[in-house]
């Protein structure tokens, strides 16, 4: 069974940085999708970033380019690199591996808070 563990939130300044990392225990499948995710105040969760197997990446609009997804090689880590952070930004991320890329099979970390403001 896998399991996730986020890690990294805390509070920043606007224009500041945060890397979280998501820890994965179990073993995935080549077919797996790992994604982050974030819940923002009294809004839905939303798509950040998710990367496959072999790296393919995809990002929600809002990024713009400040936010950068990756993982190790032995697919134990998934991290989050957050630049240019803006109050909007502000929200619980969540890890979410995503089985068989099918988003309607998911498993979901605690989640951490990034909370963005002076």
């Amino acid at each position: 069974q896998v399991q996730l563990v986020e890690s990294g939130g805390g509070v920043v300044q606007p224009g500041g940085s945060l890397r979280l990392s998501c820890a994965i225990s179990g073993n995935l499948s080549p077919f797996d999708i790992m994604g982050w995710y974030r819940q923002p105040p009294e809004k839905q969760r939303e798509m950040v970033a998710r990367i496959t197997h072999s790296n393919g990446t995809v990002y929600g609009e809002f990024v713009k380019g400040r936010f950068t997804i990756s993982q190790d090689n032995a697919k134990t880590t998934v991290a989050l690199q957050m630049n240019n952070l803006k109050p909007e930004d502000t929200a619980v991320y969540y890890c979410q591996r995503a089985r068989g890329g099918d988003l309607h099979y998911v498993d979901w970390g605690q989640g951490t808070q990034v909370t963005v403001s002076r």
